[in-house]
């Protein structure tokens, strides 16, 4: 997992996105780092607080870059050094970091503020998509809030497009799982992050407010860009 989630960004740069840019250190091993957003932290009041937005960005997925880039180059000296054990050892961070830093940089695409675009519903090949697999888009929101509220734990909802069986999924993922871990053919639409770093200074314990309120700034654009991409 640890290779594949390291493959993984290197090989699409989660493109799309503008996901942090790679670094290269002294002997050659590649690391990331924090990208930037593509707006101000209160561009998205008031359904998240600049405060969270602040918060969720500097700190929490600052962690994931840093104690990513940490165990790659422990990975790298392991592997150097022919010591399996420590390899073995390594894997629940790569792929808790990775996935942190994975997940986190799509979460930024899905957002827009609301005079950008943010809430708008999407047309064309994805509006009807959503319409042919799940009835409405409504009902997708409903469905996606309710296995969100549903999630014990922290965790993830996903929108995305089988691309084998090229029709539309919902999934949730634990932790900072990102949605290829349910299968090599999951392509990412849209994530909702339910850890509650995400919403907990503004929501409090009421997750179902956090989810309903959230699509008011989803940026259906970009996801619409990708399922082009991804279903052409």
């Amino acid at each position: 997992m640890a290779l594949s989630l390291c493959n993984l960004v290197s090989r699409n740069s989660l493109a799309p996105l503008p996901i942090g840019r790679l670094l290269l250190s002294t002997r050659g091993l590649q690391t990331f780092s924090l990208p930037d957003l593509p707006y101000d932290y209160g561009a998205l009041e008031p359904t998240i607080s600049g405060e969270i937005m602040m918060l969720h960005h500097q700190k929490h997925h600052q962690t994931y870059v840093t104690n990513y880039n940490k165990a790659l180059e422990q990975l790298d000296d392991a592997m150097n050094r022919g010591d399996p054990s420590t390899v073995v050892k390594l894997q629940s961070a790569l792929k808790f970091n990775g996935g942190g830093h994975i997940n986190h940089s799509i979460f930024w695409k899905n957002l827009a503020p609301v005079n950008e675009g943010g809430g708008e519903p999407p047309r064309g090949s994805l509006g009807w998509a959503i319409d042919t697999d799940f009835g409405s888009l409504e009902s997708l929101k409903q469905k996606m809030n309710a296995e969100g509220a549903a999630l014990q734990g922290s965790g993830w909802v996903w929108l995305g497009v089988d691309k084998e069986l090229k029709r539309l999924v919902v999934e949730t993922t634990a932790n900072q799982d990102p949605l290829v871990t349910k299968g090599p053919s999951l392509v990412p639409l849209i994530g909702l992050d339910v850890w509650e770093h995400a919403y907990y200074l503004q929501y409090k314990n009421v997750k179902p407010d956090y989810l309903n309120n959230i699509w008011k700034v989803i940026n259906w654009k970009y996801a619409s860009n990708v399922y082009e991409k991804e279903s052409a």
